[in-house]
């Protein structure tokens, strides 16, 4: 379904000139079969012969319950980025600001009293598009999610490499889609650079796996994994002590591969989702990336890949049972000096299992640690968000290295509430810098909320999204009875009940850390900022002539001091000249603030009726452990 979408989409708008479609209802129609693809997956639930798992073309792809779930999450939630779009219309305005720069980040009202030259004004607006990159953006976000939904059901190496870089293909084009904007050009070179370097380490890691097994398919080396470990105890049958030795070290030898093989692979996917300490990329990429494309950017590519983790993690703890090496060392009889360089190599290169628990419980912490003191020195939002969404990977790095029902069903949980507190905080962001930028240049749209102090008296002005952001905020830092603090609530008890008990101590501390720079962001919305307001003074007749706006055709140079919102110190002079000069101004569209809405309403209401998500991650959990 997908696929063939994608090839009538490329068609559709290579025969239509560019006049003709334009990007809202690209973009429209890339969400509606989204949305469709997504009830058809559904539908397939219906069919008995699933089973456990159904393989397709030639075992490179298998279908099961759980796939066919996490692929419908998935359309639903790239539908409802792909619908937040905000709506642009072009305003035929008689002010043109020539000296100021287009890269210049102010926020400018005009204010009229006489309404009726405001209907006057309001007849002359035309839907317009965003710009000619953004033609494109659907497009790509549709190959990307369908590299997601192919590496879910991935079961080869080959295609899993595959399903990856063609997801991580369309992360990079879409960081830098807005070619007009050299912050976007340099995200998308910088996120393409250390990219293609994780991508290489999955593929040394892929390659060495398969050096040493001979296989590509996840089943096949899974059965090898578990035999190989299960054929380990017949060395208790041999007499000689020598040959227990030499079959113990040709198994060391085999595991030591392994165990290199898998690192590599699983520090190249916690490059990919920008797990610490492989983070140093994402608040650069995040920060000068538009907004629409870091919503992307923080929440599809990471659920694919940690559902990936879980699924083959899972299965590889599982084909390599740790009590496999207590049980070889306590029945070997061997003199001191053997039974400790036996003891050394399996501390270190006997189970790999256990070393990739380690390497994601570190992880873990790292993530916790750095996200957490990092982000208290941020000051812009973009960034700072970036370094919370770090936060977040170390509670579901925690979740997934337990490996038990109780954590299995804590991290889908915290997997869905992250994914929606963390893309309707991006909905209100990208809503504030439509209504902050609210009047720009046609030929580049650019409304992106930079710096926190941008957000200064918008509980004033736009008290809604200013309830709607503390909302959600306060969910991310872990507020009862908001569902974050359900999600770290499970996940703690699950840490606890394993055993755990410094890493819950950790995530514990580092949350009652984090909720300081959530609060600093709540008291900058509610903070009145003058810095933000048109200063007119010391000229009466210029006043009386922007209150009356009658007489506005009669403005040839009128000085207005400016106060910029970045450099507050700075006044700047512009000219404002009549000509007839097209402007852009942004309105927020209705399915964006039904989705705000929404989803705020499920942040705040979740403690009324939680059977439904607790449910469907419980189904999830059932479904990795039982079938």
């Amino acid at each position: 379904m997908m696929l063939v979408s994608i090839l009538i989409y490329i068609l559709a708008m290579s025969l239509s000139k560019e006049n003709q479609l334009s990007p809202i209802f690209l973009t429209r129609i890339a969400s509606l079969v989204l949305i469709y693809a997504g009830v058809l997956t559904l539908n397939a639930l219906y069919v008995q012969s699933i089973g456990s798992g159904i393989g397709i073309y030639c075992g490179l792809f298998q279908i099961t319950n759980t796939t066919l779930i996490i692929e419908s999450f998935f359309y639903v939630i790239a539908s409802i980025i792909l619908l937040g779009w905000g709506l642009i219309y072009k305003v035929k305005n008689n002010i043109n600001l020539e000296n100021l720069n287009k890269d210049t980040n102010l926020n400018i009202f005009f204010s009229f009293k006489d309404k009726s030259n405001n209907k006057k004004n309001m007849s002359n607006i035309n839907t317009i598009s965003i710009s000619k990159e953004s033609r494109d953006y659907s497009l790509i976000a549709l190959f990307s999610i369908l590299g997601s939904s192919f590496l879910i059901s991935s079961v080869d190496l080959l295609s899993m490499y595959l399903s990856l870089e063609l997801q991580s293909f369309g992360l990079y084009i879409l960081a830098s889609t807005y070619r007009e904007s050299s912050n976007a050009t340099s995200a998308g070179l910088k996120y393409f650079l250390l990219g293609g370097l994780s991508s290489c380490l999955i593929l040394l890691g892929v390659s060495l796996l398969y050096s040493i097994t001979g296989l590509t398919s996840f089943d096949s080396i899974y059965n090898l994994l578990s035999v190989f470990s299960s054929s380990s105890l017949s060395i208790f049958d041999i007499e000689n002590t020598d040959r227990k030795i030499e079959i113990f070290y040709l198994s060391e030898s085999f595991y030591q591969g392994l165990s290199l093989s898998l690192i590599l692979i699983v520090v190249g996917f916690l490059f990919k989702i920008a797990a610490a300490p492989f983070h140093n990329w994402s608040p650069d990429v995040y920060d000068e990336s538009p907004t629409n494309v870091t919503t992307w950017l923080t929440i599809m590519p990471k659920i694919s890949i940690l559902l990936f983790l879980l699924e083959v993690y899972g299965n590889i703890s599982i084909s390599l049972d740790s009590s496999v090496t207590n049980l070889i060392l306590d029945e070997l009889n061997l003199n001191l000096k053997s039974l400790s360089e036996l003891v050394s190599y399996s501390l270190f290169n006997f189970n790999p299992s256990l070393i990739l628990k380690n390497l994601i419980l570190l992880s873990s912490a790292l993530s916790l640690i750095i996200g957490t003191v990092v982000g208290l020195a941020q000051t812009k939002i973009k960034r700072l968000m970036a370094y919370s969404t770090i936060s977040h990977i170390g509670f579901l790095l925690l979740a997934l290295a337990l490996r038990t029902e109780q954590a299995t069903e804590s991290f889908i949980f915290y997997l869905i509430q992250y994914t929606i507190t963390n893309l309707n905080t991006f909905f209100i962001l990208l809503a504030f810098g439509f209504v902050i930028n609210s009047i720009i240049k046609s030929n580049y749209i650019n409304s992106d909320l930079r710096y926190i102090t941008e957000l200064k008296g918008q509980f004033i002005s736009n008290p809604i999204l200013s309830l709607s952001l503390a909302i959600c905020l306060f969910s991310m830092a872990g507020i009862p009875p908001l569902i974050g603090f359900f999600g770290k609530q499970s996940v703690l008890l699950s840490a606890i009940g394993s055993g755990y008990y410094f890493m819950a101590l950790l995530a514990i501390i580092v949350s009652v850390i984090s909720a300081s720079y959530y609060l600093k962001i709540i008291k900058d919305i509610q903070t009145k900022n003058l810095n933000q307001m048109i200063v007119l003074d010391g000229i009466e007749e210029e006043s009386k002539i922007l209150d009356n706006s009658e007489h506005t055709s009669n403005i040839s140079n009128t000085s207005i001091n400016i106060i910029n919102s970045k450099e507050k110190n700075e006044t700047l002079l512009i000219n404002l000249k009549r000509q007839d000069r097209e402007y852009s101004y942004i309105k927020l569209s209705n399915s964006h603030s039904f989705i705000i809405s929404s989803l705020t309403l499920i942040i705040l209401f979740f403690v009324l009726k939680p059977s439904i998500l607790l449910n469907s991650a419980m189904l999830c959990t059932l479904n990795y452990f039982y079938l």
